[in-house]
């Protein structure tokens, strides 16, 4: 009996990858396998072509990475029929996506000497006859397992910054995505054709578990929490350093002072974009009890004017096939708990696309509150107060971002948020704020891309002091004296002792 294929599943012929629409099933791309070896050689040409990339200095990256963001703006519709084609993403989504990527590039690259490049460290008085100086110097070889869902601005958001930093990047693409992932080291190479700094290497999840084991100098890895479990195991056996951004299961707040045209809008795009399908999407909501009704009003209204399709919708299909059942899942647990659909409901999944769904009065120990869901839904909850809105959103273990509508105490808030990342009066905002780190804490991982501190997650801190003068306090020699540590004893109870 020969297997039906499932459109969007991805299939293995002929010792290549096929990737496949998930609303058509058209080919999108046809990519070759890589064995345990062809990831390895991968990996040893890349730490060649790294040392040309890191000797090319912050100035010389700068230049190719700028020329990079250009190429993709100049290609921005390419792209983004691509991503559509492939993923099944709404082009217009999918170029808000390249815009903040090419945004991310052009800051990575302006700012790497600034941030990383060599500077002098104040001394303290007990090494006064010391100078202090720190740099940070690339890893040599990242490895970036990237996700479907965003394509191009999730990977992005790794293979700039490790690149500005001065490392080569092997790059593995999901294997619902894999087009899209050769598309961008491909139009890399034509920036910079001299050696190959930015591969890619393409199969299934035993291709992302040989690029952990390969000999990479860190790998940077989004994808759910489970797997990520997986990467950091693989990665333990080589002391891999790793930057994880696993699940998560964002919540919003909504306030009694809160303009709730403004809170319903932004729950709406922050929940329903790119199908659900977003790790920082909002996917729970807890709205004060005076504002409730007047929120959920709002929010489907605005949800039940949404389209669903394949070409020029609002929302596109489901890009992962098997996530359809979880949504399912999810939808149907939360209504046989005692929970309301106000908006869509069981019936609104009709694969490969799911309408949007609204949820009310579902407890909080439902799966569709307490799991990652992956769709065009919302759990609205009603609470006494902002307390317990915290208390709620704060329960469980994911910690990715957040969102809080209000004004008199909004920021105050967001910051008992749980989180690595919080939106006031909007929501998914700080992803394209190039200047902010962007990860997550608990369930949704560590370590953190974007801005200084994403530069700074792809190079290792190198510290170097030179002696530039006699030590008055000589202390780490065997040449001192009793009245040397007399003195030094006698300094210490001045400086600190009071």
């Amino acid at each position: 009996m020969t297997a039906v294929h499932v459109p969007g599943n991805p299939i293995i012929e002929a010792g290549r990858l096929v990737s496949t629409s998930p609303a058509t099933g058209a080919e999108a791309g046809r990519l070759p396998i890589a064995t345990d070896a062809d990831v390895r050689q991968a990996v040893d040409t890349a730490r060649a072509a790294g040392e040309w990339w890191a000797g090319l200095g912050f100035t010389g990256r700068r230049a190719r990475l700028l020329r990079w963001r250009a190429l993709l703006a100049k290609r921005i519709e390419q792209l983004a029929e691509l991503v559509h084609v492939e993923g099944g993403k709404p082009v217009a989504d999918a170029i808000v996506e390249i815009v903040t990527a090419i945004e991310h590039i052009d800051w990575a690259a302006r700012n790497a000497g600034r941030v990383l490049g060599p500077r002098r460290v104040r001394s303290r008085l007990i090494l006064a006859e010391f100078s202090a100086n720190l740099e940070y110097q690339p890893y040599g070889v990242v490895g970036v397992i990237g996700p479907w869902n965003y394509p191009v601005f999730t990977p992005i958001g790794s293979v700039a910054y490790a690149l500005a930093a001065g490392n080569a990047v092997v790059l593995k693409p999901s294997e619902y995505t894999p087009a899209v992932g050769q598309w961008l080291v491909d139009s890399f190479a034509e920036v910079v054709p001299e050696h190959p700094v930015f591969t890619a290497v393409h199969g299934l999840g035993d291709v992302g578990a040989a690029l952990c084991r390969s000999g990479v100098n860190k790998l940077a890895f989004t994808g759910s929490t489970a797997t990520a479990r997986k990467v950091m195991a693989a990665c333990a056996e080589t002391l891999t350093p790793v930057l994880i951004e696993g699940g998560g299961k964002d919540a919003m707040i909504v306030d009694s002072d809160a303009d709730l045209d403004a809170a319903a809008e932004a729950c709406v795009w922050g929940g329903m974009t790119n199908a659900g399908q977003t790790c920082i999407g909002i996917e729970r909501v807890y709205a004060v009890e005076p504002v409730f009704d007047a929120f959920v009003d709002r929010v489907v209204a605005r949800a039940g004017r949404l389209t669903v399709g394949a070409e020029g919708a609002d929302i596109g299909p489901i890009t992962m096939p098997g996530q359809v059942d979880v949504i399912r899942r999810h939808i149907e647990a939360a209504v046989s708990s005692g929970g309301r659909a106000v908006l869509g409901g069981p019936g609104a999944v009709q694969p490969p696309y799911v309408h949007p769904t609204v949820l009310v009065d579902v407890p909080e120990e439902s799966a569709a509150v307490r799991e990652e869901t992956f769709g065009p839904t919302l759990t609205i909850s009603r609470v006494r107060d902002a307390d317990e809105a915290v208390a709620r959103a704060n329960a469980l273990s994911y910690g990715l971002g957040g969102s809080v509508f209000g004004r008199r105490r909004a920021v105050a808030i967001a910051r008992r948020l749980r989180s690595g990342m919080t939106s006031v009066n909007s929501t998914l905002t700080f992803a394209g704020m190039s200047t902010l780190p962007f990860g997550g804490v608990g369930d949704s991982g560590f370590g953190r891309i974007h801005g200084e501190d994403g530069l700074r997650e792809f190079a290792r801190s190198k510290a170097i002091t030179r002696r530039r003068a006699r030590s008055l306090l000589p202390s780490m020699t065997f040449e001192r004296t009793p009245a040397d540590v007399a003195r030094l004893v006698k300094a210490i109870k001045v400086m600190y002792g009071r």
